[in-house]
Formats: C-alpha cells, structure tokens, sequence
C-alpha cells in the first residue's frame, strides 16, 4: 500500500474519530444533564468516560503522528505557518479536553453517589458541568479550525 495514501487515511479517519466522538459525547451529556434526573446522568456520563478513553484518546494520539508522518512524506516544513498555527490549535484543544474528562468523571461519581443515597445530584456537579461546557467551546473551535487548515494551507504570514 503507498505509505501517502496509508498516513492520509488514518490521519482523516482518526480526526474524524476524533471530532465525531467529542460531538456524539457532548451531545449526550448536554441532553442527560437537562433531564435532571441522577439514573439517566449517571448512565450517560458512564458511558461518556468510557467513550473518551476507548475513541478520543487513540484517536487524539494518533492525530500528532499521522500528522507528522504525512508532513515528512509531503516534504512540508515543520515550521510552515499554517502548520504551527494547527499545533497551536491542537494544544488548546487538548488543554480544554483533559479537564473535560476529569469533570466527567467526577460528575458520573457525583451521580453515582446521589444514585446510591436516593437523593438528587449535588449543586456541585451542577457547577462541574458548567466548567466543562465553557470548556467545550475553544475545544471545538480549535478542532474546527484545525480542519480548516488542514485543507486549506492557507498562507498566513513569512
């Protein structure tokens, strides 16, 4: 198989895996977390936790590799600017998610506590849920232009 086509591939595929997952999963808890109710929070974000660690993460590490195995095979320098701009981005978005998925986390256990107790979900998990859809939106921008770059290459400055 041509290693061009091959990198390309896995790089669409996983930014795809990538953005797909993180719109599916933000979707569900945004829905979840409206109904109020502790069973169908804590189902959702269960299910939300374990989306990040089996799709995202792969996903999100093999971003940076395919990406720059297809800048050697392209003979792109890795200091073009449209290319750091996109590292730039990359970076915001994964300074935005890794708290996502500890907020995530504690809400599931918030809800799986309040499951437990009989009792409604804390104030708390309210306010965490807040943090992570604030977070949401420079990650999702980020990603956006990302794919922005990617195929455009605009030229931006030098």
């Amino acid at each position: 198989m041509d290693p061009y086509f091959l990198a390309k591939w896995v790089h669409i595929l996983s930014s795809t895996v990538l953005f797909g997952t993180g719109m599916g999963t933000a979707f569900q808890m945004v829905w979840a977390m409206r109904t109020r109710r502790v069973e169908t929070i804590h189902s959702v974000s269960s299910g939300v936790v374990i989306a990040d660690w089996i799709f995202t993460t792969p996903a999100g590490l093999l971003q940076p590799i395919s990406g720059l195995w297809l800048i050697s095979l392209t003979g792109y320098s890795l200091t073009a600017p449209w290319l750091m701009l996109t590292y730039g981005l990359y970076v915001l978005a994964f300074v935005c998610w890794a708290p996502v998925v500890h907020l995530q986390m504690r809400i599931r256990d918030l809800a799986a506590t309040a499951l437990s107790e009989n009792k409604p979900l804390p104030a708390e998990a309210h306010r965490l849920f807040r943090i992570w859809f604030v977070l949401g939106w420079p990650a999702f921008g980020a990603l956006t232009g990302i794919f922005y770059l990617m195929v455009a290459k605009p030229t931006l400055w030098g």
